[in-house]
Order: structure tokens, then sequence, then C-alpha cells
């Protein structure tokens, strides 16, 4: 049986793995893994090393689980600690470019001298009227403090259709996540409903809702999260067109 815990490690998030990893195994964990993600820690560090690997095509867990964290929060994810079979399974090549350390503190250090590379701002917000008017105040705020005036055209755009949907669909409490990264700024909003998004909100306008975030996004999607989901969006600096979701 495979076990896990969750230490969140001041910015970065330690999950340690204890037990055998089978393809049933799977499922579990990438939703696991994925509920940290939706925290946007600096980096996702996995702890190897109490992990037996039953069956090799389940390591492909990881790579799904790097592909997603590259998409967005667009952090790092590094495998730490692996048994030398385990490591010789990721060194082969065939579950893509993973980041492997020797142990924790190789990942910390390494984590150290590159630096997170993240800015972000935050509000929680109620869910009233006026809540997505003060998102796009937000946005238009951290798009001015980064020097991105081309972005706050769709970025207020993708935080206001964000949070209305929530008022219109969920009425609980919602965090506002805007944040810098390398290449893209990503608006995130969690909410406290496991339910996926819904498509379009009343009086179901054309281009309204998720539709209007998907013409305005460079990609788009939703993940689970510890209480509920996070539904986030991602702008190109270079102001590309375009969406993926």
């Amino acid at each position: 049986m495979l076990t896990w815990t969750v230490d969140p490690n001041e910015s970065r998030a330690v999950v340690t793995l204890r037990g055998d990893l089978s393809v049933g195994e799977t499922g579990r964990l990438r939703t696991a893994l994925l509920k940290c993600l939706a925290e946007q820690p600096e980096a996702l560090l996995v702890d190897l090393s109490g992990l037996r690997v039953l069956e090799p095509h389940a390591l492909s867990v990881f790579t799904a689980v790097t592909r997603q964290a590259a998409t967005w929060p667009g952090m790092p994810v590094l495998l730490c600690g692996s048994a030398p079979a385990t490591a010789e399974l990721l060194a082969g090549g065939g579950f893509g470019k993973l980041s492997v350390t020797a142990d924790l503190a190789e990942a910390h250090a390494l984590l150290d001298a590159g630096g997170s590379g993240m800015q972000m701002m935050a509000d929680d917000l109620l869910p009233i009227r006026g809540a997505a008017r003060h998102a796009r105040d937000v946005v238009t705020d951290a798009c001015a403090r980064w020097s991105l005036p081309h972005l706050v055209a769709p970025a207020t755009v993708i935080a206001g259709e964000m949070v209305a949907n929530v008022i219109d669909h969920v009425g609980t409490m919602m965090t506002l996540r805007v944040s810098l990264r390398s290449r893209f700024l990503y608006v995130a909003v969690r909410d406290g409903s496991s339910e996926p998004p819904t498509p379009l909100r009343p009086p179901f306008r054309p281009g309204a809702g998720l539709a209007l975030i998907h013409a305005s996004a460079t990609h788009w999607g939703w993940m689970p999260a510890a209480d509920g989901k996070v539904v986030w969006a991602a702008l190109s600096l270079r102001g590309d067109a375009g969406s993926d979701v």
C-alpha cells in the first residue's frame, strides 16, 4: 500500500512517499500531488526514499504532474532520494525530462541557488457584488507593479469572469492569486467547491464565463484543491494570442 505525508516546509511543499507504487495507486497519488500544486508553492519536492516501484509504468505519474506544474503554476517538481533501482528507471529516458536529486538537501540547495523566480499578489474575496470589480483592480495593480500594461485588458477580463463564476454558481469564499514567472502571468481563483467550473454564467451571453476566459488566455484549466478547486489561466508575457486547455 502507498501512503504519503505532506509538509509545506515554508514556501516549498515536500511530499514523502512510503510503500509500494503500482499502476493502481497512480490515480490517488496524482490527485494528491495536484492538490499540492493548487497551493502554488515555490516548488514541489517528492521524497522517494521510502518508495518501492512494483510496476515501472506507474512512474509516469511523475511525468504527468511535472508537465502540469510546468503549465501551471509554473514551478519545478524535484524527485529526491530514490532507491538505486528506481533511479535507474527514471534515468532510462522513458518518462521524459524529470528533475532528480540525490536527496532533499540537494534539492533545496538547487532551489536556493536558482531562486524562486516568482512574484505573487493575493486577496481573499467574499462572493458578493463588487468582488469581480475588486479582482480586476488587484490584477490591474499587479500588471502595473510588474510593468505589464499590455496584459491588463486580458488579465482583468479573466479575473472578473472567474470571480463572477464563483459568485453565480458556487457562493463560497474565494482566493485570487496573481503570479509572475519567467514566461507567463498567471491568474487563479480558488473556491470551496470540488465541482468542475460551470461553462457559462447567466444570462448565458455569447463570449461570457469560461468561453471568454478561453478566448483571452494563452492556456487555462482547473484542478482539485484540498478543500475545493482552483481555476487558473496563463498569459504569455509576450502577449501571444491563442488558448489551450
